[in-house]
């Protein structure tokens, strides 16, 4: 796997080091990915399993992410390479882009869905690894969503679209990808993932440029990058993560940066489908789509939050996707551990989200007009309080906690029986619906199957003597 994640900061990057991460960020809890592209057209990608779960030996070949496509169909006989010979004729790439119409997007109607349900950042794709803009990039030559294809600025019209609605706007750019600008002879594959090009002193001005090109343009909330920034980029220098960063922080003050633009500097870390690591200490971390680390036992190896891939996939079914009840307990297990989840959703290539994406969001929607107040602006319970399960095994049902000054939330699944908790910390008569509405006990025990609720998981709030 490529070396992604930073692990320290480079000696003129302490100067950031004491920087606080913004109470904004810390707050929102939820955030959006939105991963839609030229890869949007075909919308295909082997069912092969999570990332994290498949061999790899075959990653590349067999890759999930749809996104992927411009690599993925350069292996001879796989099965995308087919599927892109029978529909399109194995015609270039870039013929996709110009076939992407996005004739129904409305980044207004997406943004209030996603306020709905409860975000309170968006970070949508501003360049994949294909290389191509949803801006009017500099230095693309017209190879962007301006000048072919919708003829949009798409990363405009998410920006004013969230302003309009308060929610914060970030952008993910591909830092250390791009197949366009660095073609190889061979297809990405086990032992060739960490290149081209990441000493390239030539890519790291090109990518220097856009990158400053968004925050003069858009000054986002966050900045995402992804699988590292070249390393010619790391040393002091005019076109440096030093001084994009100077440009970042003087544009929005509140602006938070992940941590894959090399061993530079980061706001907070990043969990990716179970890889990488959630912070040992009091670091600020976000959950993207995968699940998380620790108390997960009750999900499936693998289990996708909108899907197996980021960008649409249309081969995905039910059975890769992730119900709404499991979207809410994904993040109140994030949320409940002191980090946000970014949650992903791929629009079709014409800008609608699919069906299956939508049902999880609306769900989400209905449970976060009741229930938000217990997970957004937060903070995580010790176990002097309650233990992250209930029950003597943390790992035996699905009990997260969550609190707010002397309010205590309990994030229980209804199969769960009995929610039995240590009296003397909890005023258990207290126990109440966010709705208002009275708990009864029974021997001093929450009666989790006799609540009467249909949001799943039930939340119930505490007072805290």
């Amino acid at each position: 796997m490529a070396h992604i994640w930073a692990t320290k900061r480079a000696p003129n990057y302490e100067q950031f080091a004491q920087r606080p991460v913004p109470e904004w960020f810390k707050d929102s809890k939820l955030g959006i990915f939105v991963h839609w592209g030229a890869y949007s057209v075909p919308a295909f990608a082997e069912l092969s399993g999570a990332l994290g779960h498949i061999d790899e030996e075959i990653l590349h070949e067999r890759n999930p992410y749809a996104e992927w496509y411009f690599n993925t169909i350069r292996f001879p006989d796989n099965a995308a390479s087919k599927y892109h010979q029978e529909n399109f004729g194995g015609a270039p790439y870039d013929d996709l882009l110009d076939q992407w119409s996005a004739k129904q997007f409305n980044a207004d109607e997406m943004i209030k869905l996603f306020a709905r349900a409860g975000a309170r950042y968006v970070v949508p794709v501003s360049k994949h690894h294909d290389g191509i803009t949803l801006w009017d990039a500099p230095e693309t030559k017209g190879r962007n969503t301006v000048k072919r294809g919708p003829k949009r600025d798409i990363i405009e019209e998410f920006a004013k679209a969230a302003e309009s609605h308060h929610i914060k706007f970030g952008v993910y750019y591909s830092t250390g990808i791009d197949w366009h600008k660095w073609p190889t002879a061979q297809p990405w594959h086990k032992g060739h993932y960490d290149k081209p090009g990441l000493d390239a002193v030539e890519y790291n001005e090109y990518a220097w440029k856009q990158c400053a090109d968004l925050i003069e343009r858009y000054k986002p909330d966050v900045l995402w990058g992804d699988i590292n920034w070249p390393e010619a980029g790391v040393a002091p220098g005019p076109y440096s993560v030093e001084e994009l960063l100077k440009k970042l922080y003087g544009a929005n003050p509140e602006a938070v940066i992940n941590d894959r633009y090399g061993d530079t500097h980061w706001d907070f870390v990043t969990v990716e489908y179970g890889l990488g690591e959630k912070p040992k200490d009091s670091q600020m971390w976000q959950s993207t789509r995968g699940k998380s680390l620790g108390l997960m036992a009750n999900f499936p190896p693998g289990l996708p939050s909108v899907g197996f891939s980021f960008g649409y996939n249309k081969l995905e079914t039910e059975a890769q996707y992730m119900s709404g009840v499991q979207a809410i307990q994904l993040l109140v297990d994030v949320s409940s551990q002191g980090g946000n989840l970014l949650l992903n959703v791929g629009p079709d290539e014409a800008g609608n989200i699919p069906s299956l994406q939508l049902k999880c969001l609306d769900y989400m929607a209905k449970y976060m007009d009741v229930n938000a107040d217990a997970i957004h602006d937060s903070d995580p319970v010790g176990e002097n309080i309650a233990r992250p399960s209930g029950k003597e095994d943390a790992e035996d049902g699905f009990v997260r906690w969550t609190r707010k000054g002397s309010r205590l939330f309990a994030f229980v699944r209804g199969d769960e029986g009995i929610l039995d908790l240590e009296k003397g910390k909890v005023d258990l008569e207290s126990a109440k619906l966010l709705t208002g509405e009275r708990l009864s006990l029974k021997d001093g025990k929450v009666m989790i199957k006799e609540i009467p609720t249909d949001l799943h998981p039930i939340c119930i709030e505490f007072a805290l003597y």
